[in-house]
């Protein structure tokens, strides 16, 4: 008996040393002692110290030098489409409540839906057009202004904004260039306003201590 208990513990010894060493012996009391929601300093089952293995931040495969958030030039396609979806979508609005409103006197035949259809498309169309124009000018001149300044901040969106106003209404001169400027302007700053009022509140507020 005591030479079949010696001969599994050499065949264990054995084993241990072929992959690594062997592994320590520990007894019930000492593995009931082990917590199971957190983890141990060096696990009682593998060889391994498991604070290797906790991952504390996101696992993500990228490119060397990349960045883990998109810049703006990525953005720029998704902010031109979304632009252009979004316009064709509020112009048919549009489009369908004009030609009901100037085909209300007229009963509901093909001539009718024609018309309205083609109010439809038509204002679709220049929504989306225009929609489009201002994205396309907004991601132009922030990839950039961001280029040009090598920071990515909201400095890059507010003048993207007014830039992107002043051209756009710049056919009409320069008063209405400036309208245009001012509005991108408003637009940007309260964009950029609503992207950091979390920041700012937090920043601005006070720590009180309440005394009893």
């Amino acid at each position: 008996m005591d030479n079949n208990s010696q001969g599994s513990g050499g065949f264990k010894g054995g084993l241990g040393g072929l992959f690594g060493g062997g592994a320590p012996e520990y007894s019930n009391t000492e593995l009931a002692g082990v917590p199971l929601t957190g983890m141990s300093p060096l696990s009682p089952y593998l060889n391994v110290d498991p604070r290797y293995l906790v991952q504390d931040t996101d696992e993500f495969i990228l490119p060397t030098g990349a960045n883990k958030t998109r810049g703006r030039f990525e953005l720029a396609f998704f902010t031109i489409g979304g632009s252009c979806m979004t316009g064709a979508s509020l112009g048919a609005l549009n489009g369908l409540r004009m030609g009901l409103k100037e085909t209300r006197d007229m009963a509901w035949s093909k001539p009718r839906n024609v018309q309205i259809l083609n109010m439809v498309t038509r204002q679709g169309a220049s929504w989306a057009n225009s929609l489009g124009s201002v994205a396309l000018l907004y991601s132009a001149f922030g990839v950039a202004i961001e280029k040009a300044r090598g920071a990515e901040d909201d400095i890059n969106t507010v003048a993207a904004g007014t830039l992107t106003g002043m051209l756009f209404k710049s056919s009409g001169g320069l008063k209405s260039a400036a309208r245009g400027g001012l509005v991108g302007l408003a637009v940007s700053g309260a964009y950029a306003l609503y992207n950091n009022w979390e920041h700012l509140t937090s920043s601005s507020s006070p720590s009180s201590t309440r005394l009893y």
